[in-house]
């Protein structure tokens, strides 16, 4: 091979590790964003409470806009974290960034089908649960739940590489966080709107968030000690 060849590859490669490392760290800046995002609203927004109402109420009303954005905006950086993961692993594994992958899907439908107003959220709104649900009500919550559900599978399947690799604190801090967002989904699913559940959820997302950033920080490093 000659020299310009040689330094042409060596180029590429480098250019395809910064790529890379860029995708990797949307990975890093999604939880922050959405989680800082939905706190501060639920804070600030007149008849909201933490404690006990779905996030996803905020995305109703006439600010409902900001959660919209948020949902779609944090769904495309884990979509983007979920390339990059692809790209570091290779072939070594493709099951575990397509799940997540999937999941930064599902966060950006929930924006597109918004949940229906409940539990007197936006003002004016009846307490409880509607009587009757809309399709955007119900088609938020079945792409939410597969969206859940595919981030469950890949902390699994990210697990069991961590597992072949000899990574135990990555294994099991993978299983660990699969296990608690399947509870605390399990719990908000049940229809419950106490503190509790409401809470454990929260829990569960931002221990989530914090595996997705975990995973992408330790692939970025990855790429830096293969270059």
């Amino acid at each position: 091979m000659s020299t310009m060849a040689v330094k042409t590859a060596e180029l590429d490669c480098g250019r395809s590790g910064r790529v890379t490392r860029s995708l990797l760290g949307y990975g890093v800046l999604a939880g922050p964003v959405y989680v800082v995002t939905a706190l501060t609203q639920g804070v600030l927004r007149p008849g909201f409470d933490l404690a006990h109402d779905d996030i996803s109420l905020l995305s109703n009303g006439a600010l409902g806009w900001i959660q919209i954005a948020n949902f779609m905006v944090t769904g495309a950086f884990v979509i983007a974290a979920a390339v990059g993961m692809a790209r570091a692993l290779g072939e070594r594994s493709t099951w575990g960034p397509r799940l997540l992958g999937a999941f930064g899907a599902g966060l950006v439908a929930a924006g597109v089908f918004v949940a229906d107003p409940m539990n007197g959220f936006p003002a004016g709104t009846p307490a409880g649960r509607p009587e009757t649900m809309t399709m955007h009500g119900i088609l938020h919550i079945v792409v939410a739940t597969v969206g859940f559900a595919c981030l469950i599978a890949s902390c699994f399947v990210n697990a069991r590489r961590y597992g072949r690799d000899g990574r135990a604190r990555m294994k099991w801090f993978s299983v660990i966080t699969g296990v608690v967002f399947l509870l605390g989904f399990a719990g908000v699913a049940s229809g419950s709107s106490a503190a509790g559940v409401v809470l454990g959820f929260w829990v569960g997302v931002i221990i989530a968030f914090t595996w997705i950033a975990t995973v992408s920080i330790d692939l970025y490093r990855k790429t830096l000690v293969s270059r």
